[in-house]
């Protein structure tokens, strides 16, 4: 059969599905039968095509339906962050890698702008910042904001704004994608000026060495935060296929668990930040091993692993449906 054919015969069917018209358990496990049937013929005529590839979104979706309507297990909590998680960061790659970008180009802006604006950096620091660690620069310890107050309470206090930021940076992106690039602006800008302020005072490397202690889970995670918002926002402003209020149902869920997954990161990134950052003094080696071994994992847990996972499952389902032809 031609794949134009195959796909007139097919067009309305898979347009219910995607809909979801069918949500009781009966119909949705005949749905998915008959979604991997058409996959199946697809990948075994049509191999390299974009039915295919959309047909296998498809029965992905389904997946995922029909996992969530199981019977919870006790082991719910473990699966989310072992498996489901990662999908969706693999699901929406793009609005992630769209995130990290911006974030980037966000960063060179503040840093430009501090270093032809001699006012900017008091502007965005605020000058009671900026007087206060000029004060400890002179006194010997420009990182000594760090050692002030009890670790306890600045883990509490870091935590909850840090994990208040970032279910805002989440939830603007209703607003057309555009909140969330805002929020990303912020923060890029604050951490491009404030990165200048120290290299331009020949401290540079010592801030990585003390900041990005807890700075490489703090910042991945806004990123990551800001994706989720792209997801939202994307889901609202191109629908596709679906229509926009399913769309909008299926950006915010993922976006939401996204959200909720960062949490963590933002829990240990505090604490490394409130109990470990103000040991400005420990070596050299200790301070790389902390900052590389939580770049590592994100590039793992975000990128690599998700990629892994992915490849996996389409393995099984092509062998799967191999089996049943």
């Amino acid at each position: 059969m031609r794949e134009s054919l195959f796909i007139k015969q097919n067009t309305q069917k898979w347009k219910d599905y995607e809909n979801h018209k069918n949500t009781g358990p009966d119909d949705l496990a005949e749905s998915f039968i008959s979604i991997t049937d058409d996959l199946a013929y697809a990948k075994t005529f049509y191999p390299k095509s974009n039915t295919t590839k959309y047909l296998n979104g498809l029965a992905a979706s389904f997946h995922q339906s029909i996992y969530k309507n199981k019977k919870e297990k006790t082991n719910r909590f473990i699966t989310f962050w072992k498996y489901e998680l990662p999908l969706i960061f693999y699901k929406h790659r793009k609005p992630l890698l769209y995130s990290f970008i911006f974030f980037i180009v966000f960063c060179l802006m503040g840093a430009l702008s501090a270093k032809y604006d001699n006012t900017f950096i008091r502007l965005i620091m605020g000058n009671d910042y900026v007087n206060m660690t000029n004060d400890n620069i002179k006194k010997g310890d420009p990182f000594g904001v760090y050692k002030s107050g009890s670790s306890s309470l600045m883990f509490l206090q870091i935590a909850f704004n840090n994990i208040l930021v970032e279910l805002y940076t989440f939830v603007m992106g209703i607003i057309f994608s555009v909140g969330s690039i805002y929020q990303l602006l912020n923060n890029g800008i604050m951490l491009g000026s404030f990165e200048y302020y120290f290299f331009s005072r020949g401290l540079g490397w010592q801030s990585v060495l003390v900041i990005w202690i807890h700075g490489t889970l703090e910042i991945s995670a806004i990123i990551l935060a800001g994706g989720a918002g792209l997801v939202l926002g994307n889901s609202l402003l191109f629908p596709k296929t679906y229509k926009r209020i399913v769309s909008i149902k299926n950006g915010a869920s993922d976006g939401l668990k996204i959200a909720i997954g960062l949490i963590p990161i933002f829990l240990v990134a505090a604490f490394f930040e409130s109990f470990v950052t103000r040991h400005t003094e420990m070596p050299v080696y200790l301070s790389l091993l902390i900052l590389l071994s939580s770049l590592s994992f994100i590039i793992w847990y975000v990128i690599i692993y998700p990629a892994l996972l992915n490849r996996k499952f389409n393995h099984n389902n092509y062998t799967t449906d191999e089996t049943a032809y």
